[in-house]
């Protein structure tokens, strides 16, 4: 499954932006979906999951509540809606789909086998 991120850019604390993921293989809508990011000199982290029919989430404390995690298989794409974005949302965001295709939420990096090339996401204060 290949993956295309998009959608990053800068903007202003308090603001909003859509990241979307587009999968090349219309199998992308029997995995669950994730986003990651990572900023600077920092681990990979977890930022929300959804399974593979789009009815249950599950988000990062640091985002809930301020993120939404939805799809749209019909389109084979995931979004993630960011919201009251802060500095501290800085970061290249990746979508991943994982190397099991069981539908089961997961939040570890090394449980994932495809990645999207990664969209640049600048908060500025």
């Amino acid at each position: 499954v290949q993956l295309q991120a998009s959608g990053g850019g800068l903007v202003q604390s308090g603001g909003s932006l859509r990241l979307s993921c587009t999968a090349s293989s219309r199998t992308f809508i029997t995995y669950a979906a994730t986003w990651f990011r990572q900023a600077p000199g920092k681990e990979r982290e977890f930022v929300a999951t959804i399974d593979r029919g789009g009815s249950s989430t599950y988000y990062a404390d640091s985002v809930k509540g301020r993120f939404t995690i939805s799809r749209d298989n019909a389109k084979n794409t995931v979004y993630l809606q960011m919201n009251s974005l802060k500095p501290e949302d800085t970061a290249v965001y990746y979508c991943a789909a994982p190397r099991v295709r069981d539908g089961a939420l997961r939040t570890k990096a090394d449980e994932y086998e495809f990645w999207g090339q990664g969209t640049q996401v600048t908060v500025s204060s």
